[in-house]
Parts: structure tokens; C-alpha cells; sequence
């Protein structure tokens, strides 16, 4: 069993890193075939990542380890085109969270991008909907007055102070 959990994690932060490599792709808007192409290998991951959440659940840094625990919650996030996996994962990781085996950071940011990918509002104001005289403007919130209170219950920092560390240096 240990060496499965060795290939396990290894499988993951290879698709991560996979992942990483051809994200830029999926933003080539001179490209439509890379950005196929990322679209190819998101989905590709998304289906094993559905596989291994058949078999062992939500893979947690006990099971795997801390980076490819990190490693599937990217994988999830960039299932994109299959909110089927999203959901799976989502409901996974609550309970993983709930067990204190997994990242409530991670839960808010797949929480919000699974409400976008349903077209709802999202809670955390984690998901981007593009840039607006060079500031970040988040998908539509559910409760704006009250996003960064909820936002620190999880662990993340403001709106604003994500952007301030997020904004281009010049």
C-alpha cells in the first residue's frame, strides 16, 4: 500500500506541474490549439483526479502528503468543463476539512469556483472575472458587505490586500 500512495502522490504533482507548465495555453488567445491543448490536459487530469477520488476519497496530506494534497485541489480548480469532478471534490474536501485533514482556504476557493462555474454568486470573492483599470474584479459575491469577514474565518487575507499583493510592480 505505501508504494501505492508513493505512485499516487507522485501522479499528482506530475499533473500539477503539467498543469502549470501549460496554463499559460489556456490564456494564448493567438492560440485556439494550445489553448486546446491546456483544455486537453485539464481534462485528462480531471479524469483521474475522479478515478482517485472513487478509490481513496479526497486525497489529504495524510494520505499523500501536504504538496500533493495541494497538488489535487489544483487539478479540481482546473476541472473547469467538469463540474461533475468539481462538485465530487468539493463535497470530499468539506469533509475532509470537517475532519481536520484539509485546507478550509482550499474549501473557500473551490467552494467559490464551483458557484461561478454554476453561474451563483460566489462567497470568498476568490474567482477573478477580469481586470478593470488594472484592478482584479471579482464574479459577482453573494454578500459583498461581509466578504472579508468571511474571507478571514478561512484564512485568507482582505480583497484589498489580496490585490495590493497581486498587483503589477512598476
Amino acid at each position: 500500500m505505501a508504494e501505492q500512495v508513493r505512485e499516487l502522490a507522485a501522479a499528482l504533482i506530475a499533473m500539477a506541474a503539467a498543469d502549470t507548465e501549460l496554463t499559460p495555453y489556456g490564456l494564448d488567445t493567438e492560440s485556439f490549439g494550445r489553448q486546446l491543448e491546456w483544455r486537453r490536459v485539464t481534462a485528462a487530469h480531471g479524469d483521474r483526479l475522479a478515478e482517485i477520488m472513487a478509490r481513496h476519497g479526497w486525497p489529504t496530506a495524510g494520505l499523500v502528503g501536504e504538496e500533493a494534497a495541494r497538488c489535487a485541489w489544483k487539478i479540481a480548480m482546473h476541472a473547469d468543463r467538469q463540474l461533475d469532478v468539481q462538485r465530487r471534490a468539493l463535497a470530499l474536501l468539506e469533509e475532509a476539512v470537517a475532519a481536520g485533514e484539509g485546507s478550509p482556504r482550499d474549501l473557500a476557493m473551490l467552494r467559490d469556483r464551483v458557484r461561478v462555474n454554476e453561474g451563483r454568486p460566489q462567497i470568498y470573492g476568490t474567482q477573478i472575472a477580469g481586470v478593470v483599470d488594472g484592478a482584479p474584479v471579482p464574479w459577482p459575491v453573494a454578500d459583498p458587505e461581509r466578504m472579508d469577514e468571511l474571507r478571514a474565518e478561512v484564512g485568507l487575507a482582505s480583497f484589498a490586500e489580496h490585490v495590493a499583493a497581486h498587483a503589477p510592480q512598476t
